[in-house]
């Protein structure tokens, strides 16, 4: 069974977050809240080889490729979230939450649950924006629908 390019690319992105992210850990730079923000560009870059490998295959259509595109960042952004909530839980859920909680996103006590869910909002916005900024940036190789 041939994997789809939009999940092989949403699963870069996925494991490239989390790589960049247990990293970050690992060198002490978890509560850097600025670069926390640099995975937006293995958003793009999932997003951009989509785009790239339809344009190969002879998909030159914006809304083919829009689509394709969203997908594939939707998709990267759902499998970090469940990772995340799989994390949280081997840290020692909710209170490994607050933590993050106190240097980033949330004040009060946070769950895990109420924590990813307004990490899922977050991703799927910025999904939407990466996947304009891409179109934009494609827009002139594609033909008019």
């Amino acid at each position: 069974m041939k994997i789809s390019k939009e999940f092989y690319n949403g699963g870069i992105i996925f494991v490239a977050i989390g790589v960049y992210f247990l990293l970050m850990s690992a060198l002490g730079f978890a509560n850097v809240y600025y670069l926390r923000l640099l995975n937006i560009v293995f958003v793009f870059y999932g997003v951009n080889k989509t785009v790239q490998m339809n344009i190969a295959e002879g998909r030159t259509t914006f809304v083919h490729n829009s689509v394709s595109a969203m997908m594939t960042s939707i998709i990267g952004v759902v499998l970090s979230v469940v990772g995340l909530v799989i994390y949280s839980y081997m840290k020692g859920g909710d209170d490994y939450v607050q933590s993050l909680s106190k240097i980033f996103l949330f004040g009060g006590n946070p769950s895990v649950e109420t924590y990813c869910i307004c990490l899922l909002f977050e991703g799927v916005a910025s999904s939407v924006i990466v996947t304009l900024f891409a179109m934009l940036y494609w827009n002139n190789r594609f033909t008019v629908d």
